[in-house]
Protein backbone atom coordinates (compact mmCIF):
# COMPACT_ATOMS: atom_id res chain seq x y z
CA UNK A 1 0.00 0.00 0.00
CA UNK A 2 1.78 3.24 -0.75
CA UNK A 3 1.44 6.07 1.73
CA UNK A 4 -1.42 8.55 1.11
CA UNK A 5 0.75 11.60 0.80
CA UNK A 6 3.61 11.39 -1.49
CA UNK A 7 7.28 11.36 0.27
CA UNK A 8 11.10 10.06 -0.96
CA UNK A 9 12.14 7.02 0.37
CA UNK A 10 9.22 4.71 -1.02
CA UNK A 11 12.20 2.80 -2.97
CA UNK A 12 9.93 -0.60 -2.88
CA UNK A 13 7.88 1.57 -5.37
CA UNK A 14 10.77 2.07 -7.34
CA UNK A 15 12.09 -1.50 -7.22
CA UNK A 16 8.65 -2.60 -8.31
CA UNK A 17 8.84 -0.83 -11.26
CA UNK A 18 12.57 -1.11 -12.70
CA UNK A 19 13.74 -4.29 -10.43
CA UNK A 20 17.10 -4.56 -8.80
CA UNK A 21 17.28 -5.10 -5.28
CA UNK A 22 17.42 -2.67 -2.45
CA UNK A 23 21.37 -2.39 -2.19
CA UNK A 24 21.93 -1.80 -6.19
CA UNK A 25 20.13 0.97 -5.90
CA UNK A 26 21.30 4.67 -4.99
CA UNK A 27 18.62 6.14 -3.33
CA UNK A 28 18.51 9.81 -3.79
CA UNK A 29 14.92 10.64 -3.05
CA UNK A 30 15.69 11.79 0.89
CA UNK A 31 17.53 14.66 2.12
CA UNK A 32 19.30 12.12 4.53
CA UNK A 33 23.79 12.07 5.08
CA UNK A 34 24.49 9.01 3.45
CA UNK A 35 27.78 9.02 5.54
CA UNK A 36 25.84 8.45 8.62
CA UNK A 37 27.16 8.96 12.70
CA UNK A 38 29.36 5.80 13.21
CA UNK A 39 27.40 4.51 15.61
CA UNK A 40 28.95 3.34 19.04
CA UNK A 41 28.90 0.21 20.95
CA UNK A 42 25.16 -0.63 22.95
CA UNK A 43 25.64 -2.03 25.68
CA UNK A 44 23.00 -5.03 26.16
CA UNK A 45 21.36 -3.20 29.18
CA UNK A 46 20.17 -0.15 26.25
CA UNK A 47 18.26 -2.98 23.98
CA UNK A 48 16.52 -5.27 27.10
CA UNK A 49 15.80 -2.21 29.78
CA UNK A 50 13.29 0.36 30.04
CA UNK A 51 15.03 3.98 29.23
CA UNK A 52 15.31 5.19 32.92
CA UNK A 53 15.54 9.16 33.52
CA UNK A 54 19.15 9.61 33.69
CA UNK A 55 19.31 8.49 29.99
CA UNK A 56 16.96 11.16 28.91
CA UNK A 57 18.82 14.06 31.06
CA UNK A 58 22.26 13.22 29.04
CA UNK A 59 20.56 13.28 25.91
CA UNK A 60 18.70 16.66 26.83
CA UNK A 61 22.28 17.95 28.48
CA UNK A 62 23.85 17.07 24.94
CA UNK A 63 21.32 18.58 22.83
CA UNK A 64 21.31 22.07 25.18
CA UNK A 65 25.35 22.27 24.66
CA UNK A 66 25.40 22.18 20.59
CA UNK A 67 22.48 23.79 19.78
CA UNK A 68 22.67 26.79 22.41
CA UNK A 69 19.80 26.45 24.05
CA UNK A 70 18.25 28.84 26.35
CA UNK A 71 18.30 28.16 30.30
CA UNK A 72 14.45 28.81 30.30
CA UNK A 73 13.53 26.52 27.77
CA UNK A 74 12.87 22.41 27.82
CA UNK A 75 13.64 20.19 25.61
CA UNK A 76 11.56 17.24 24.44
CA UNK A 77 12.61 14.15 23.25
CA UNK A 78 10.67 11.93 20.28
CA UNK A 79 10.51 9.05 18.38
CA UNK A 80 11.13 11.55 15.12
CA UNK A 81 10.53 14.65 14.06
CA UNK A 82 7.60 13.13 12.42
CA UNK A 83 6.10 12.36 16.02
CA UNK A 84 6.47 15.88 17.03
CA UNK A 85 4.63 17.33 13.56
CA UNK A 86 1.95 15.13 14.53
CA UNK A 87 1.74 16.47 18.07
CA UNK A 88 1.43 20.21 17.40
CA UNK A 89 -2.08 20.85 17.17
CA UNK A 90 -2.15 20.06 20.96
CA UNK A 91 -0.49 23.53 21.52
CA UNK A 92 -2.40 25.60 18.82
CA UNK A 93 -5.47 27.03 20.08
CA UNK A 94 -8.54 27.68 18.30
CA UNK A 95 -7.86 29.66 14.61
CA UNK A 96 -6.81 29.83 11.05
CA UNK A 97 -3.08 27.89 10.41
CA UNK A 98 -0.45 29.35 7.62
CA UNK A 99 2.08 27.29 6.64
CA UNK A 100 4.60 28.96 4.33
CA UNK A 101 4.71 26.29 1.30
CA UNK A 102 5.65 24.89 -0.90
CA UNK A 103 7.27 22.67 1.81
CA UNK A 104 7.01 19.45 4.10
CA UNK A 105 3.19 18.12 3.35
CA UNK A 106 3.33 16.45 6.96
CA UNK A 107 2.74 19.80 8.37
CA UNK A 108 -0.59 20.67 6.56
CA UNK A 109 -1.77 17.34 6.61
CA UNK A 110 -1.53 17.43 10.78
CA UNK A 111 -3.56 20.37 10.89
CA UNK A 112 -6.05 19.63 8.46
CA UNK A 113 -6.73 16.18 10.16
CA UNK A 114 -7.34 18.11 14.07
CA UNK A 115 -9.84 19.97 11.89
CA UNK A 116 -7.73 23.14 11.83
CA UNK A 117 -8.27 25.52 8.17
CA UNK A 118 -4.79 25.65 6.67
CA UNK A 119 -3.77 28.37 4.48
CA UNK A 120 -0.87 28.31 2.24
CA UNK A 121 -1.11 31.27 -0.05
CA UNK A 122 2.04 33.74 0.11
CA UNK A 123 1.05 36.44 2.06
CA UNK A 124 -1.71 34.71 3.86
CA UNK A 125 -5.12 36.04 3.75
CA UNK A 126 -6.16 36.35 6.98
CA UNK A 127 -3.95 36.68 10.16
CA UNK A 128 -2.86 33.14 11.07
CA UNK A 129 -3.32 31.82 15.09
CA UNK A 130 -0.72 29.29 14.38
CA UNK A 131 2.12 29.91 11.45
CA UNK A 132 4.32 27.34 10.41
CA UNK A 133 7.61 27.64 8.46
CA UNK A 134 10.43 25.04 7.92
CA UNK A 135 13.87 26.64 7.78
CA UNK A 136 15.71 25.63 5.89
CA UNK A 137 12.72 25.08 3.39
CA UNK A 138 12.30 21.57 1.79
CA UNK A 139 12.22 21.13 -1.35
CA UNK A 140 13.96 24.68 -2.04
CA UNK A 141 16.07 25.21 0.75
CA UNK A 142 14.40 29.02 1.66
CA UNK A 143 15.53 30.49 4.81
CA UNK A 144 13.13 32.10 7.48
CA UNK A 145 13.50 35.33 9.45
CA UNK A 146 10.81 34.68 12.49
CA UNK A 147 10.27 36.08 15.53
CA UNK A 148 8.26 35.42 18.43
CA UNK A 149 4.43 36.98 18.35
CA UNK A 150 2.24 37.04 21.58
CA UNK A 151 -0.77 36.03 19.20
CA UNK A 152 0.42 33.53 17.11
CA UNK A 153 1.84 30.27 18.01
CA UNK A 154 5.40 29.84 16.01
CA UNK A 155 6.58 26.15 14.81
CA UNK A 156 9.65 26.44 13.06
CA UNK A 157 10.82 23.32 11.88
CA UNK A 158 14.90 22.98 11.62
CA UNK A 159 15.04 19.53 10.29
CA UNK A 160 17.64 20.47 8.04
CA UNK A 161 19.38 23.45 9.57
CA UNK A 162 22.23 21.25 11.04
CA UNK A 163 24.21 21.70 7.84
CA UNK A 164 25.17 24.99 9.07
CA UNK A 165 21.75 27.67 8.59
CA UNK A 166 21.33 29.98 11.51
CA UNK A 167 18.80 28.57 14.44
CA UNK A 168 16.16 30.37 15.60
CA UNK A 169 16.42 28.14 19.39
CA UNK A 170 17.28 31.62 20.88
CA UNK A 171 13.76 32.39 20.90
CA UNK A 172 12.11 29.11 21.74
CA UNK A 173 11.91 30.04 25.60
CA UNK A 174 8.78 32.41 24.34
CA UNK A 175 5.19 30.75 24.98
CA UNK A 176 4.23 30.91 21.44
CA UNK A 177 7.59 29.90 19.93
CA UNK A 178 8.53 25.96 19.16
CA UNK A 179 11.69 24.50 17.38
CA UNK A 180 11.74 21.49 15.88
CA UNK A 181 14.97 18.94 15.12
CA UNK A 182 15.21 16.51 13.41
CA UNK A 183 17.91 13.65 13.80
CA UNK A 184 18.42 11.59 11.03
CA UNK A 185 18.79 14.00 8.95
CA UNK A 186 22.10 15.54 9.36
CA UNK A 187 23.75 12.58 11.21
CA UNK A 188 22.12 10.08 8.79
CA UNK A 189 20.52 7.44 11.12
CA UNK A 190 16.90 8.17 9.71
CA UNK A 191 15.96 4.97 11.33
CA UNK A 192 16.91 5.74 14.72
CA UNK A 193 13.57 7.59 14.80
CA UNK A 194 15.04 10.46 16.98
CA UNK A 195 13.71 14.09 17.34
CA UNK A 196 13.35 16.96 19.72
CA UNK A 197 10.88 20.18 20.45
CA UNK A 198 12.70 23.37 21.90
CA UNK A 199 9.85 25.04 23.63
CA UNK A 200 8.43 26.41 26.80
CA UNK A 201 7.91 24.65 30.05
CA UNK A 202 4.02 24.50 29.40
CA UNK A 203 4.40 23.43 25.73
CA UNK A 204 7.20 20.93 26.83
CA UNK A 205 3.96 19.33 29.16
CA UNK A 206 1.62 19.27 26.46
CA UNK A 207 4.28 17.11 24.28
CA UNK A 208 5.22 14.85 27.13
CA UNK A 209 1.59 14.37 27.90
CA UNK A 210 1.02 13.55 24.46
CA UNK A 211 3.88 11.44 23.61
CA UNK A 212 3.50 9.32 26.84
CA UNK A 213 6.38 8.19 28.14
CA UNK A 214 9.22 6.29 26.91
CA UNK A 215 9.24 8.59 23.73
CA UNK A 216 12.79 7.34 22.93
CA UNK A 217 14.29 3.55 23.20
CA UNK A 218 18.11 3.19 24.75
CA UNK A 219 19.79 2.93 21.97
CA UNK A 220 19.09 6.02 20.43
CA UNK A 221 19.35 8.18 23.61
CA UNK A 222 22.74 6.56 24.02
CA UNK A 223 23.66 7.36 19.94
CA UNK A 224 21.85 11.08 20.17
CA UNK A 225 23.72 11.70 23.45
CA UNK A 226 26.81 10.49 21.66
CA UNK A 227 26.71 12.00 18.61
CA UNK A 228 25.13 15.70 19.70
CA UNK A 229 28.79 15.50 21.73
CA UNK A 230 30.96 15.07 19.21
CA UNK A 231 31.32 18.77 17.52
CA UNK A 232 34.01 17.83 15.40
CA UNK A 233 32.50 15.58 13.43
CA UNK A 234 29.96 17.84 12.64
CA UNK A 235 31.80 20.38 11.32
CA UNK A 236 33.67 17.93 9.19
CA UNK A 237 30.68 16.50 8.18
CA UNK A 238 29.75 19.84 6.97
CA UNK A 239 32.75 20.80 4.98
CA UNK A 240 32.12 17.21 3.11
CA UNK A 241 28.20 17.99 2.79
CA UNK A 242 29.18 21.41 1.19
CA UNK A 243 31.64 19.96 -1.21
CA UNK A 244 29.43 16.69 -2.50
CA UNK A 245 26.48 19.03 -2.75
CA UNK A 246 29.14 21.55 -5.30
CA UNK A 247 29.59 18.38 -7.20
CA UNK A 248 26.23 17.52 -7.39
CA UNK A 249 25.27 20.80 -8.64
CA UNK A 250 28.23 20.42 -11.78
CA UNK A 251 26.68 17.03 -12.74
CA UNK A 252 23.42 18.01 -12.71
CA UNK A 253 23.69 21.38 -14.59
CA UNK A 254 26.35 19.59 -17.02
CA UNK A 255 23.55 17.56 -17.86
CA UNK A 256 21.27 20.73 -18.95
CA UNK A 257 19.53 21.15 -15.73
CA UNK A 258 19.48 24.39 -13.56
CA UNK A 259 19.96 24.71 -9.53
CA UNK A 260 16.72 25.91 -8.35
CA UNK A 261 17.71 25.84 -4.41
CA UNK A 262 18.67 23.59 -1.82
CA UNK A 263 20.54 22.48 1.15
CA UNK A 264 23.87 20.99 1.25
CA UNK A 265 21.91 17.72 2.05
CA UNK A 266 19.94 18.41 -0.82
CA UNK A 267 19.53 19.78 -4.16
CA UNK A 268 16.81 20.84 -6.37
CA UNK A 269 17.04 21.61 -10.06
CA UNK A 270 14.85 22.72 -13.16
CA UNK A 271 14.48 20.48 -15.75
CA UNK A 272 12.59 19.85 -18.87
CA UNK A 273 10.32 17.19 -17.76
CA UNK A 274 11.18 16.01 -13.92
CA UNK A 275 9.02 12.75 -14.47
CA UNK A 276 11.31 11.68 -17.96
CA UNK A 277 14.79 12.56 -15.61
CA UNK A 278 13.03 10.70 -12.58
CA UNK A 279 12.62 7.65 -14.92
CA UNK A 280 15.80 8.10 -16.71
CA UNK A 281 17.36 7.84 -13.48
CA UNK A 282 15.67 5.05 -12.55
CA UNK A 283 16.73 2.71 -15.38
CA UNK A 284 19.96 2.90 -13.96
CA UNK A 285 18.91 2.32 -10.41
CA UNK A 286 18.77 5.60 -8.89
CA UNK A 287 16.08 7.43 -7.23
CA UNK A 288 15.20 10.77 -7.16
CA UNK A 289 11.94 13.06 -5.83
CA UNK A 290 9.76 14.58 -7.97
CA UNK A 291 6.68 17.18 -7.21
CA UNK A 292 3.27 16.73 -9.11
CA UNK A 293 2.35 20.10 -8.31
CA UNK A 294 5.89 21.06 -9.94
CA UNK A 295 6.59 18.81 -13.02
CA UNK A 296 10.05 20.94 -14.22
CA UNK A 297 11.28 20.15 -10.70
CA UNK A 298 13.87 17.17 -9.73
CA UNK A 299 15.40 16.58 -6.22
CA UNK A 300 18.47 15.24 -5.38
CA UNK A 301 20.04 13.95 -2.26
CA UNK A 302 23.75 13.46 -2.12
CA UNK A 303 25.40 10.23 -3.18
CA UNK A 304 27.94 9.05 -0.81
CA UNK A 305 31.17 9.79 -2.45
CA UNK A 306 32.80 9.78 -6.41
CA UNK A 307 31.29 6.77 -7.35
CA UNK A 308 27.54 7.78 -6.82
CA UNK A 309 28.56 10.90 -9.18
CA UNK A 310 29.93 9.18 -11.71
CA UNK A 311 26.80 6.87 -12.23
CA UNK A 312 24.32 9.99 -12.52
CA UNK A 313 26.54 11.67 -14.88
CA UNK A 314 26.64 8.21 -16.70
CA UNK A 315 22.61 7.94 -16.57
CA UNK A 316 22.25 11.46 -17.78
CA UNK A 317 24.94 11.35 -20.26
Amino acid sequence: MRPEREHGGDLDRAIACHGGTRAGWLDLSTGINPNSYPIPPIDMSNWTDLPDRAAFTALEDAARVFWTIPDEAEVVIAPGASALIAAMPALAGAGPVHVSGPTYNEHAAAFRAAGFAVEDTEPPQVVPVTRIVVHPNNPDGRLHRVTPHDTTLTIVDESFADVGCASHVAHASHPNFVVLKSFGKFWGLAGLRLGFAICSPENARLLRQHLGPWAASGPALTIGTQALSDPAWAEDTRVHLTSMAGHLDRVMTMSGARIVGGTSLFRLYVVHDGLATQTRLARHHIWSRVFEDRPDWIRLGLPADASGLERIARALA
